[in-house]
């Protein structure tokens, strides 16, 4: 093939990566809505679009020459056509097969460029013969009066067992979620389109009146040359009252000029304002895109998530024809999956205790996207599970030096919930590949607060949690106030300002070593902007003399902002005035910056830095409250320790002492649980690294041993194993193992985090 052949099969199957991958979304919902239906009416009606989006799939396939994903598509269209004939009626075990079939097609689309590895083309021909063999068997049993019903036994297991991540690397989830939001092409309606060629072509006008005024002015300029060409010819037999006349006239030519320029220059401006105005507009149209396309892979994630924890659990979307900017769409994809997943996974019960408790089987997930204003929406993700156990948050807040014991007497409720957005803090039992690690939330807020919103949470013991995330529509420009510290100028979001206003230095109390003032019959802390940012410049020369009784007694501009469920008054030198600015990011080079979140450049050119509200917030409490240690975040300390790995392959065993070793730590190994056991009693261990699947005793036994030893039962395990099944997990909690990790998803860093959070 020459090059120009194979350049337009490049930009062919590019076409069809997009055309796929909505066609696939077609189908997963198409077959989650089915699953739930229970209308024959409403029922027929998705068979008929599932077919069909299958037909096209496998069509566009075949002209890009991709024959895998054709092969899938032959018996997946012929199962759905004799569902159509009413022929089959699909059972649990069915709807696995298909979704399996799905997830493969996903991960063929998402990689077609890359040869597929053996174990993935076997994966293709089991699921081509279980439809093969479906479709055979419906056709052989076409006569009969009643239809074919798909058991799980006809299946046979392997079509109900999801690959292992070492053979699908690629999760369908991600596959299609990414190119759902990330996308390079934007389906834009035509009405869209209209008005930005309409203000195309009347800024075509605006650059012809451009170059008049720029004529217009040239004329001026010549015209002061000239005049100063004149003057410098004047002989001294003219009169002071001629020249008088001359430099009158002439001043009053030019300044009739300038008049007129003025006038039209101020026309043009204020027709280029209405115009650039309604072009931003236009353009936030054209980003914007509605919720849906974001929540559009929820149904099959929780589908599946549920399946795996063997959960009942209905999810229901509510608002996703809210348009929102599709940047801010694709920075929420990760947060609304922490905090899906974290419903799914530690919020709702499994069915024996939802029972128990006379709540229904089958959980409840709930996400409602409202509009606000026309600026800002809210997401409310609930569930309706156990709730939030204060006590374990408190507990991990202790352990991990987050708060102090002391501290974390006097908290509320709603103070030890917000524990749960710093970085470590989790009430999972155990620690597995995907929770656990106390990282979930953490991402979430900060992922929130970089986008200028504020996340909180509500929940309530045996009722349920609310989560509660409060959103910018668009990410262009924004409301704020211009406030100056020393000689440092900033930007404050507007939307988080209670209220601005000047405090006399006697209404200042001094409150637990806190300064305060009354705000509306309520004490509100104070703190320095200047403190909070580490301003040091110059900052005794603006502190206020106290210690002078005589000294006059001044009006200090004070800032009143909110974030979340905190509130305080920040002290700065001047309050300048409110603008509106148009924010940019700070660049790779300085992605993070605490306290502040872009820059602002102003009419005048000067970039000023834009405050993150809810870091300042942090901060604040850090720079001016030493009782307030709930709400100071640490970094944690480099730990090294003693660690003990019990692995009977020597490969494995290899590894993980070379990677732990790397890492600092000292290592022992042993072959097997009898070895590890000897060797625990012995030895003084702060952590043991075990494999589950061992000779003479196994990791479960070895677990159990250590938890019943008076000596060792403190110490923290580790399992790494190949067993990922859910009861096997479930086993490890009860023998009480620490963490599980599983081999599939095991990586260097995966191994450290777990173990840095545990000692």
């Amino acid at each position: 093939m020459n090059a120009n052949n194979e350049e337009f099969l490049k930009r062919l199957r590019e076409t069809f990566r997009v055309e796929a991958e909505e066609h696939l979304r077609g189908i997963s919902t198409g077959l989650i809505e089915l699953e739930k239906t229970t209308d024959r009416v409403k029922a027929a009606e998705i068979i008929e679009i599932v077919f069909r989006e299958t037909h096209s799939l496998k069509g566009a396939a075949r002209s890009v020459n991709l024959k895998d994903i054709e092969s899938i598509c032959q018996p997946l269209e012929g199962v759905f056509a004799a569902m159509k004939r009413r022929a089959i009626n699909a059972a649990p075990a069915l709807f696995d097969l298909f979704h399996r079939a799905l997830d493969m097609v996903a991960q063929l689309v998402s990689s077609m460029e890359a040869k597929q590895k053996p174990a993935e083309q076997s994966h293709i021909g089991d699921i081509v013969r279980q439809l093969g063999d479906i479709s055979k068997g419906i056709l052989s049993q076409e006569n009969s009066a009643e239809p074919t019903k798909v058991t799980k036994a006809q299946l046979g297991d392997g079509a109900l067992v999801s690959p292992s991540p070492n053979e699908m690397q690629v999760s369908p989830q991600v596959s299609i979620s990414e190119k759902s939001i990330e996308v390079e092409t934007v389906r834009i309606p035509r009405a869209t389109l209209d008005p930005l060629l309409f203000q195309a072509e009347e800024m075509i006008q605006a650059t012809i009146a451009g170059s008049q005024r720029v004529e217009e002015l040239q004329e001026i300029n010549r015209l002061i040359v000239s005049w100063k060409t004149d003057s410098m010819k004047w002989n001294e037999g003219e009169s002071s009252e001629r020249m008088r006349e001359r430099t009158s006239e002439n001043i009053a030519g030019i300044e009739s000029r300038v008049a007129a320029v003025l006038q039209e220059f101020g026309r043009d401006q204020r027709t280029l304002r209405r115009m650039v105005g309604e072009h931003a507009e236009a353009m936030k149209k054209v980003l914007m895109l509605p919720v849906a396309t974001l929540t559009e892979i929820l149904p099959k994630y929780v589908r599946d998530l549920a399946r795996d924890r063997h959960k009942e659990i209905s999810l229901d979307i509510r608002g996703a024809e809210i348009e929102v900017d599709m940047r801010i769409l694709q920075e929420l994809k990760d947060p609304l999956l922490h905090l899906v997943r974290n419903c799914v996974d530690h919020g709702i019960e499994n069915p024996e205790e939802r029972t128990r408790k006379d709540k229904p089987t089958k959980g409840a997930v709930t996400l409602v996207f409202n509009a606000k204003d026309s600026r800002h929406f809210e997401i409310l993700i609930t569930d309706d599970g156990a709730g939030i156990d204060l006590e374990k948050v408190q507990s991990s807040a202790v352990k991990m030096g987050i708060v102090s014991k002391e501290a974390t007497k006097p908290l509320d409720p709603q103070e030890i919930l917000s524990l749960i957005f710093q970085s470590g803090i989790s009430t999972s039992p155990i620690i597995t590949d995907i929770s656990g690690r106390g990282l979930g939330l953490a991402i979430v807020r900060e992922k929130v607060e970089k986008l200028g919103g504020v996340v909180s949470v509500e929940s309530h013991p045996n009722v349920g949690t609310t989560f509660r995330l409060l959103l910018p529509m668009t990410l262009a420009t924004f409301r704020g106030i211009l406030v100056r510290v020393d000689q440092h100028i900033f930007v404050v979001p507007t939307m988080n300002v209670e209220r601005v206003m000047r405090v006399s230095e006697e209404d200042m109390k001094t409150v637990e070593n806190l300064q305060t003032i009354e705000l509306n019959g309520t004490i509100c802390s104070s703190v320095r902007l200047a403190d909070a940012l580490d301003l040091t410049v110059r900052k005794k020369a603006h502190s206020p003399a106290k210690q002078n009784t005589s000294a006059p007694v001044h009006d200090i501009p004070v800032v009143v902002l909110t974030s979340a469920d905190k509130r305080i008054a920040f002290q700065v030198d001047e309050i300048l005035s409110e603008v509106q600015v148009l924010v940019k990011d700070l660049g790779k080079q300085l992605s993070r910056v605490r306290n502040i979140s872009g820059a602002a450049i102003l009419g005048t050119g000067k970039v000023i830095p834009v405050i993150n509200v809810p870091d300042l917030m942090r901060s604040a409490v850090r720079e001016g409250a030493p009782g307030a240690a709930a709400s100071k975040e640490k970094e944690l300390p480099t730990k090294t320790g003693k660690i003990l790995v019990a692995e009977d392959s020597i490969t494995s065993r290899t590894l993980i002492k070379n990677i732990l070793e790397t890492a600092g730590y000292r290592v022992e190994t042993a072959v097997d649980g009898v070895d590890a056991f000897t060797r625990a009693l012995i030895g003084e261990f702060d952590l043991v690294v075990s494999d589950v699947d061992m000779p003479r005793m196994n990791g479960f036994e070895l677990t159990a041993k250590i938890r019943g030893d008076k000596k060792l039962s403190e110490v923290p395990i580790v399992l790494v194993t190949a067993l990922e099944s859910r009861e096997d997990c479930e086993r490890g909690i009860e023998v009480g193992a620490n963490a599980y990790i599983i081999k599939s998803s095991f990586d260097q860093s995966n191994l450290l985090d777990v173990i840095h959070k545990l000692l």
